[in-house]
């Protein structure tokens, strides 16, 4: 138990030592999220409370993908490792997620489609099978219906969508619909643009994906790494995704299955990603690298991380 956040927080605060390092942790992690500047004694004293946790449960706790109180598992995570997230990308973040073999997708044949091949009138069209075949499930059609109706809430005026909650809607349906549906319907493969304009605006990109303007990435990266649920995706999509020349799949960890959930993962978030057209399968973020100075590479990275990774 003491390997669940929430679990290892409640027995952190039952100890009078351990509740207060924590506390201490806690206001370091406020200090960042308000973008505070620490003096050097105060950033020994967080880095410090961190080190005192020793042996302590927090220190060694994780989260899973689809517990009910995912968030606040995940803001206790980053609090107990504030020093790892200075707002920096060095290498590849923390992974805040117990790995279980139940978390993982099974192999999935995009080209197979059995389930639902019987059904009339959407033979010649993935995509449409692929919503028909939730709409037989209450929870995926409740949960689809949910998120589309918040998502294109002004899309018929001048009003501006609330991106926000596009992205919690988003999110629900991606965590709480089984994996079964979701994938079929984000992963679905076409042969014509009717098709891939159908699977391009499956997630409502007009309010999910797409600004005005494009932001520089290094914004949106900023965006993630101050918001708990996309700092854990993608310390996910990182540790699944890493691409490798010589894997017969391009993963470096063989498995293109955990990459596509992890991808699933980046979707509503400050971070996500979508189809860049209705005639291919490329993806990207809705961001550029212009106007990014002398840190155009690290800018360059972190696009190529969805435009040029072999293993998604």
């Amino acid at each position: 138990p003491s390997s669940d956040c929430v679990m290892a927080e409640q027995l952190c605060l039952s100890d009078s030592t351990c509740n207060a390092t924590y506390r201490t942790l806690e206001n370091c992690a406020l200090a960042k999220t308000r973008l505070l500047s620490l003096d050097h004694d105060s950033r020994l004293r967080c880095l410090n409370a961190e080190l005192d946790l020793g042996n302590s449960s927090l220190l060694h706790c994780k989260c899973h993908r689809r517990m009910k109180r995912q968030e606040h598992c995940l803001r206790i995570f980053w609090t107990v490792h504030s020093s790892m997230t200075d707002g920096e990308m060095k290498g590849v973040l923390m992974l805040p997620y117990q790995i279980s073999s139940g978390d993982l997708l099974h192999c999935f044949c995009v080209s197979c489609g059995s389930i639902g091949s019987q059904l009339a009138g959407d033979a010649t069209n993935p995509c449409l099978r692929a919503t028909h075949i939730c709409n037989l499930s209450k929870k995926c059609f409740r949960l689809r219906t949910d998120y589309a109706s918040i998502c294109t809430k002004g899309a018929a005026s001048e009003d501006v969508c609330d991106r926000r909650k596009c992205h919690r809607g988003l999110r629900n349906f991606f965590e709480k619909v089984p994996e079964d549906f979701t994938k079929r319907i984000l992963f679905c493969p076409c042969q014509d643009e009717f098709c891939g304009e159908r699977r391009r605006k499956t997630i409502v990109p007009d309010c999910s994906f797409q600004y005005n303007t494009k932001p520089n990435c290094l914004w949106l990266l900023d965006s993630c790494l101050e918001d708990h649920i996309c700092k854990s995706r993608l310390a996910d999509f990182q540790q699944n995704c890493q691409p490798v020349d010589i894997s017969p799949d391009g993963c470096s960890l063989h498995n293109h299955a955990a990459c596509l959930q992890a991808y699933m993962g980046m979707i509503g978030t400050p971070m996500t990603p979508n189809y860049v057209s209705n005639s291919s399968v490329e993806v990207s973020l809705w961001c550029t690298c212009e106007n990014s100075g002398n840190q155009k590479e690290k800018c360059d990275q972190i696009l190529g991380m969805f435009e040029s990774n072999k293993c998604l």
